[in-house]
């Protein structure tokens, strides 16, 4: 089984980016399952139903999420429709009568692949549930031949024991959030393939995706400043393939494109 994973998608310009690069990843490394973190699918925060049916067409099969999936009223929508409520996931350590829920399966070449999507707690305002808990709950309530996690989180330290922790339960264990890709990719010792943090797929020449000036502004004078979104120029895509065979991985690569976006 091959699994080819995106992180974070930054606003239009990572859109565009995903829109225009993955039918030539499709074709080259033909992976069974695409899946993207759609936390800033939207003009950089939340998803709405227009920008997911975009990235479905585009090729991504499942839409993780994390702390900003909730800031547009488009959510409601999502979760809401009943063709998107098993497509797109919010977290699963949210408080349990949230809309949406944190894990689905799916079935390919007659295998059973489990994904959850997951909140880090450290540095978080929010008081989520413990992901520890609740991805050893889920795996065992949803038993599947491939368990694919997405942590959304912070802290290296939080994904790096969460990652250990799950080794050979898990087929694959990867971070998003910070929008900088890591280079630790690599095996577990039980078989599970893991990174800290995949990187976003955004505007490059500001701070994580965002213009430069305004974010320069809150460090220099620290008072509230408007983020805006990168929309055009140089855009970097992140990704990472996975191999895996009998519910264990047998090879991970880091993927890193760029492509100018007008």
């Amino acid at each position: 089984m091959v699994f080819l994973i995106f992180g974070d998608i930054v606003g239009r310009i990572g859109r565009e980016a995903i829109k225009r690069m993955l039918p030539d990843l499709r074709s080259v490394f033909k992976p069974d399952l695409v899946i993207a973190n759609a936390e800033n699918l939207a003009h950089g925060t939340g998803a709405s139903i227009k920008t997911i049916e975009e990235m479905r067409t585009a090729g991504v099969n499942i839409f993780t999420s994390g702390n900003h999936i909730f800031d547009r009223k488009d959510a409601v929508h999502i979760f809401e429709d009943s063709s998107l409520s098993q497509v797109v996931l919010r977290p699963a350590n949210y408080p349990p009568k949230t809309m949406g829920q944190g894990w689905t399966v799916v079935e390919n070449k007659e295998k059973t692949i489990l994904i959850l999507n997951l909140m880090g707690r450290v540095f978080f305002n929010q008081h989520f549930d413990d992901p520890f808990r609740i991805a050893n709950q889920l795996i065992d309530e949803h038993p599947a031949d491939f368990v694919l996690i997405d942590l959304h989180a912070e802290a290296t330290s939080e994904k790096s024991t969460f990652g250990l922790y799950l080794d050979g339960r898990a087929t694959v264990v990867w971070g998003t959030h910070t929008h900088v890709p890591t280079a630790d990719e690599r095996l577990l010792p039980k078989g599970t393939a893991y990174i800290t943090d995949i990187g976003m797929s955004g505007g490059m020449n500001g701070s994580i995706g965002v213009q430069y000036e305004a974010v320069r502004d809150l460090f220099l004078n620290q008072r509230p400043v408007s983020f805006e979104v990168i929309e055009h120029g140089m855009c970097e895509i992140n990704a990472i393939l996975v191999h895996a065979e009998d519910g264990q991985s047998t090879h991970i690569e880091r993927i890193r494109r760029m492509i100018e976006i007008e």
